[in-house]
């Protein structure tokens, strides 16, 4: 019976250390040539994320404070999934940040930044996670998606201010 306590708290000491070392980050930045108020408008406007989008689309919901989203995140040509997440900041021109997952197994927050720079914005894609899966989970992948999502939002917001 001692054997099989002594086994259990292992078990529970060890889910307890991947819980709290599961921490990692993903972080894409770039500079559009564009005030934040045009890259808003743009990044805001999820009716038109099939026409310029290559990584999110909303399948479901309403992006407003406290609401509940569900998007299709396309990580690359053969990795497609359905990510359902809360909504909580939209402040225009500034911040969207949202956030997800399945408490302690692999959760994360993620938030699109716009910081005005002189005459460009720079758009910061960050997503932390947390979690006993982060541990063993590479998201070099997510942040490559982003980079691609960043690099399309640019294109857009470019094209159409000329």
């Amino acid at each position: 019976m001692k054997k099989l306590m002594y086994i259990v708290i292992g078990i529970l000491a060890v889910l307890i250390i991947l819980v709290f070392t599961g921490n990692k980050s993903v972080h894409h930045e770039i500079t559009i040539n564009a005030a934040p108020e045009k890259v808003w408008d743009i990044l805001s406007n999820m009716d038109e994320y099939p026409s310029w989008n290559p990584v999110m689309e909303l399948l479901e919901g309403t992006v407003q404070e406290g609401n509940k989203v569900k998007y299709k995140f396309t990580q690359d040509e053969n990795t497609k999934s359905e990510i359902g997440a809360t909504v909580l900041q939209v402040t225009p021109n500034k911040l969207l940040n949202q956030k997800g997952g399945i408490p302690l197994v692999l959760t994360f927050n993620l938030k699109y930044i716009l910081e005005p720079t002189g005459n460009s914005t720079k758009v910061i894609i960050h997503e932390d996670y947390t979690g006993i899966g982060v541990n063993f989970w590479n998201p070099q992948p997510v942040e490559e998606a982003y980079k691609r999502l960043n690099i399309a939002l640019k294109n857009r917001v470019e094209q159409s201010s000329n």
